[in-house]
């Protein structure tokens, strides 16, 4: 019998049972990605296009994005949108710099007929001339209004200075992208990312082989037969860049530099720098920044990653008047790590936090599939998730100086304040 009075023996995660999805071939270039172990009727499926805004030049990328759903010559926007209800799916549409993404999620019985709904409104929309008059409309709107926000004015001056060597990455929304914008730019960029780009299709659910066959042939006709061109590298412009707003009582603060992703050497361990200093509520820059000089109500780092290359970030909003000691505190931390040697108790405490987080990271199907695409898109495999565990489990205090040094020089990194 169990001995409730006592706790049970603590012990270290050293690797976890990864499932990978079946790989499907649409064609030689793309792959569909099913992952059948789903214990209950649910189910999402994927559209990766090679659309992000990259692609294309002013802001056009975005645009189409936009529409994808706004009808066909058959059906209005409004008679898509019914239809996707009648069938209970919820549709999700995003846009990154390299990708474009549209997810539907749905029961199982449903999941086919939402696809060829979803692959029927992209392969044939129409781009209605008042149906695009009014995403103008809206999106001038938005823009206006996002422009009254300082955390919209420091990312969007923060991206032209981190991507400042390559212009396609820098390029943000801009007021005279709407008068280039006609329907025939807008045809022309869905033909050749849209209907010939499409990147790879996830499908997660307990579905026959019958139906993952018919959404292969479906999907064919828009997969991609040449292989997409992204920046081998990034730089940024270091130093300080100030935009004002005028009567703002916040400021919002932008500091990072680009980096490298997956396929770097250092990147297991830059991760576990990374957290310590702002990826998790415990962090320095929480404690010190929020719970200790209450200037703000939330502050965190990140590493993000892009298909070649990445980045790394340290974003908050602060009260105006204490925007310059926010700063002076962000480089405290950042000197701090370079200093002095982080405490065993510290960094096993972001062990115990890393650990959890990747076993929370793998909980289900849905989280799985999300893992492998991850590290797939870097031309890894699930392994390199229990090399993560390694590097959590094995990282010392000056490995963690030694990447500080090397990679958060403050003379190296792009500082922006809107406020």
């Amino acid at each position: 019998m169990i001995n409730r009075s006592e706790a049970p023996a603590l012990s270290t995660i050293e690797s976890i049972d990864f499932v990978a999805p079946k790989i499907h071939r649409i064609n030689d270039m793309v792959n569909l990605l099913h992952m059948d172990e789903v214990a209950n009727e649910t189910s999402r499926f994927d559209l990766y296009f090679d659309a992000g805004k990259i692609r294309g030049e002013k802001s056009i990328a975005s645009f189409v994005s936009g529409l994808l759903m706004s009808g066909t010559h058959e059906k209005s926007a409004i008679q898509i949108q019914e239809e996707i209800n009648a069938l209970g799916g919820f549709i999700e549409t995003g846009i990154s710099a390299e990708s474009s993404v549209i997810s539907m999620y749905c029961l199982n019985e449903n999941l086919l007929a939402l696809f060829e709904i979803i692959t029927d409104a992209i392969t044939h929309v129409s781009f209605d001339a008042q149906e695009v008059k009014d995403f103008i409309s809206d999106r001038k709107q938005k823009l206006q209004i996002n422009r009254e926000k300082v955390s919209f004015l420091a990312q969007a001056n923060f991206q032209k200075e981190l991507f400042a060597s390559d212009a396609k990455y820098a390029q943000v929304l801009e007021d005279d992208h709407f008068d280039a914008l006609t329907v025939e730019n807008l045809k022309s960029f869905h033909k050749d990312f849209y209907l010939q780009g499409l990147e790879r299709v996830v499908v997660v659910g307990d579905l026959p082989s019958s139906q993952i066959a018919r959404i292969c042939n479906m999907a064919k006709i828009m997969a991609f037969t040449q292989k997409p061109i992204f920046a081998e590298s990034l730089q940024n412009k270091a130093g300080r860049i100030e935009v004002f707003k005028k009567d703002a009582i916040q400021s919002a603060i932008r500091v990072g530099r680009t980096l490298f992703n997956k396929n770097h050497e250092d990147f297991q361990d830059i991760l576990i720098l990374n957290t310590i200093l702002g990826d998790f509520f415990g962090s320095r820059l929480m404690a010190n920044i929020r719970e200790d000089k209450g200037y703000t109500y939330g502050i965190g780092s990140m590493i993000a990653e892009l298909q070649n290359t990445g980045y790394f970030l340290i974003a908050t909003e602060v009260g105006a008047d204490v925007r310059e000691k926010a700063i002076d505190e962000i480089k405290f931390e950042i000197e701090r790590l370079q200093n002095e040697l982080v405490t065993e108790g510290e960094l096993e405490l972001v062990r115990n936090y890393m650990r959890g987080q990747l076993l929370k990271s793998a909980d289900g199907p849905y989280a799985m599939v999300d893992l492998y695409l991850s590290a797939v898109l870097q031309g890894k495999d699930l392994e390199f998730y229990n090399e993560a565990l390694h590097s959590i489990n094995s990282i010392t205090a000056e490995r963690l100086q030694e990447l500080a040094k090397k990679y958060l020089d403050w003379n190296d990194l792009t500082i922006v304040t809107a406020g």
